[in-house]
């Protein structure tokens, strides 16, 4: 498809999504990938505890394991970037991950839990962030002019494997008890390799950063603006963990919120997101992606006071469905922002991202810990909103000074003589 019949007649992401075998494929791995991650995540706490008998403060540190995160994503990202093709390391990290949950279903001791954790399934963590590398690689080959939306429209199967998994988890847990729950989640991590089988998209050719005018061998882009945005999103995204943590202590100790109520304030942002991700994507491909980030982070700012000061559910409903926003912009669209950031190194701009948000769900359970002691509840949610604050001001100002760069290299290259 030539870009003028791209301009004339815009295609929706949906159709686009729906008429190429890769991007369907990556819906469905997505799914079941979201699917084996959230039948196990709400049950491991109270596996520690129960089966492997592990105090409440050790099993709250289980997840300080997430703090290697971006040090296996690193790797796993660069390795990605110098293969033909990033779909076999995805298979073979479906693979490990497999192993990784058979072998957490098969601990004895709660330090064997810590290992397995911070290792294999960190590794086949790092690997599940590659199949948007593979939609990236195939968007480099194919332009659609809404790159955006068809990777926000993709990322939906994540967002509803996510949503469907805890129900999964909590039935088949109490009915085949809690190891055959993470052997469950084995298997879903294993099938999210099927849809992709045979499937192959040739790595991209890397993007270099090249001077307007300049001669010699291109430049490779540099890895900070990445570095910088991805410490920017995890101020931004570690206030999830202080929600889920604080929240439903909030609405049963001192609101009284009877149990189907405190059901549907929480289950609001994952409805949420399913709502605001395609919305996302449409407006990221109107205004800018890095642009909208900047904004909704600022709705996280309001969001946690909303849960700071709020007295009622409808106003935490309200909040949870700002936070929502904020999450569909994060997870929906903050990826693309990372590979703009860092066009040599797709995958691991792409790896790094996800292991990104691994390692905020660990700053947020140390920051929840110290903001709780600090501020009681609800006056804990005040951390998040500040650190919000923080992140959307570095945000704007990175955003304005990559466009300053960006203008600065398109503008013509003055006559010789002029110099």
């Amino acid at each position: 498809m030539s870009e003028t019949a791209v301009e004339a007649k815009p295609a929706s992401a949906v159709g686009l999504v729906l008429g190429s075998r890769l991007y369907r494929r990556a819906v469905l791995s997505l799914f079941l990938g979201g699917l084996g991650i959230s039948v196990a995540m709400p049950q491991l706490s109270l596996f520690l505890v129960e089966d492997l008998g592990a105090s409440l403060p050790v099993a709250g540190l289980f997840f300080l394991t997430n703090l290697a995160a971006p040090v296996l994503g690193f790797f796993v990202g660069r390795w990605s970037d110098r293969m033909a093709d990033r779909l076999t390391l995805f298979r073979v990290g479906a693979v490990v991950g497999l192993v990784g949950w058979l072998a957490m279903a098969s601990t004895t001791q709660v330090w064997m839990a810590f290992l397995v954790n911070l290792t294999v399934l960190g590794f086949a963590g790092a690997t599940s962030a590659l199949i948007f590398a593979a939609v990236r690689d195939q968007l480099t080959h194919e332009p659609s002019g809404a790159d955006n939306r068809v990777v926000s429209t993709v990322r939906l199967g994540f967002s509803a494997g996510f949503m469907t998994g805890p129900l999964v988890g909590s039935v088949l847990g109490g009915v085949a008890g809690l190891r055959w729950t993470l052997v469950a989640a084995g298997v879903c991590t294993l099938l999210q390799a099927l849809p992709v089988l045979g499937q192959r998209v040739p790595r991209a050719a890397a993007g270099t950063a090249v001077a307007p005018g300049a001669t010699g061998p291109a430049r490779p882009a540099s890895l900070l603006p990445l570095l910088a945005f991805l410490g920017l999103g995890v101020l931004a995204m570690c206030g999830d963990t202080i929600k889920f943590a604080y929240l439903p202590l909030y609405m049963e100790l001192q609101l009284g919120t009877p149990d189907w109520l405190r059901g549907v304030v929480i289950s609001a942002q994952s409805v949420g997101m399913l709502l605001f991700i395609p919305l996302m994507g449409a407006l990221a491909d109107r205004f800018g992606a890095h642009r909208l980030v900047v904004v909704n982070v600022l709705l996280g700012v309001v969001a946690n006071l909303g849960f700071m000061l709020a007295g009622s559910e409808l106003v935490l409903i309200g909040a949870t469905l700002l936070n929502a926003a904020m999450w569909a912009t994060l997870g929906g669209i903050g990826i693309t922002v990372a590979q703009d950031l860092y066009p040599t190194g797709i995958g691991m701009a792409s790896s790094l991202y996800f292991s990104a948000i691994r390692f905020s769900a660990a700053i947020g359970g140390v920051a929840g810990g110290l903001g709780v002691g600090w501020f009681g509840v609800p006056g804990v949610f005040g951390v998040p909103a500040a650190l919000c604050l923080v992140a959307a001001a570095g945000l704007a100002v990175q955003a304005v000074v990559r466009q300053r760069a960006v203008r600065a290299a398109a503008a013509p290259a003055p006559p010789a003589d002029a110099r």
